[in-house]
């Protein structure tokens, strides 16, 4: 089973200060082509902002992207895993708490973020390794072996 750290290895995580306008956010995460971005005020994780959060409490309520800062508008409850846990157990985190983003925390410290997309990947890659080794064994089966069964 796939754990986090190997999705967030070497990831170069894009971040955002509390008052960076949500115009610039924006920006970023369109030039990265991710959907969030963890919110840093003094070097901790204050928050992330999400495209839920630019279309629901910015877009819709009629705010001015350029002058409303990130730290206004995102969202504080942070949903965190654990560089240590697998994939499964994200996806499940995600499903429960009905998020799309997790940040992923080594020992307190932000290690970067998976999103849904990444983790079912990495679950579409266990399974698929898992049908090719059953294959491989089914295929592989020695001729007495199928003979017994009979």
């Amino acid at each position: 089973m796939k754990l986090v750290k190997d999705i967030v290895a070497g990831q170069n995580t894009v971040t955002v200060e509390l008052m960076t306008p949500v115009a610039e956010a924006a920006r970023r995460m369109a030039v990265r082509g991710i959907g969030a971005v963890p919110v840093i005020d003094g070097g901790c994780v204050a928050g992330i902002f999400t495209e839920r959060d630019a279309l629901v409490r910015v877009i819709a309520p009629g705010l001015d992207p350029g002058a409303t800062p990130v730290g206004d508008v995102m969202t504080a409850a942070l949903v965190v895993a654990d560089v240590r846990e697998t994939c499964v157990v994200c996806l499940e985190r995600m499903r429960d708490m009905r998020v799309r983003h997790l940040i992923v925390l080594d020992r307190d410290q932000m290690a970067g973020v998976v999103s849904m997309r990444d983790l079912m990947a990495a679950d579409l890659d266990d399974k698929v390794d898992t049908i090719t080794f059953l294959n491989a064994y089914v295929s592989d089966v020695p001729p007495d072996l199928v003979n017994r069964r009979s």
